[in-house]
Order: structure tokens, then sequence, then C-alpha cells
């Protein structure tokens, strides 16, 4: 039985719990299976890459995590 969620990709959200609270962005992306949502530009990660062909030095890039969908309020507009 799949879940439905009143949040989809596009909608403009708040944050209302966590370190991102008061932040608003838009959806990403939406996960209806484990109920979470990337929002842009909240709970950013530093993440390791390896050298590639495109990023020949590597390093690190920061990425978007996903969040539970409970932590999120859509804004009206």
């Amino acid at each position: 039985m799949a879940v439905k969620f009143k949040i989809k990709k596009g909608d403009n959200v708040k944050i209302i719990t966590g370190d991102d609270k008061g932040k608003t962005g838009k959806v990403l992306a939406v996960f209806p299976k484990k109920s979470q949502v990337i929002v842009e530009g909240c709970k950013i990660a530093k993440k390791a890459v390896k050298p590639t062909e495109k990023n020949p030095n590597g390093g690190f890039i920061n990425k978007e995590m996903p969040m539970d969908i409970s932590n999120v309020a859509k804004i009206e507009g």
C-alpha cells in the first residue's frame, strides 16, 4: 500500500525541526517508501569523492541529504 503525502517535488517548504530549523527551500526529491524528502540548501553534508576524469583532483563536495518528511511543513504560495 502506497502512502500519499501532501508534499510534492517542487513545493516550497519550511524546516520545522533540526539543525536547519526556520530555513525554507524547494523540495528536490520525495521518497514515499522511506518517508523522506530532500530540500534544496538544507541538511548539507560534506562528501569525499575520488578523482575521476570529470574531477581529476577529487576532494569534497557539499551534498543535500534526505530528512524525514515530518520535519518539514508546506508553505502556501
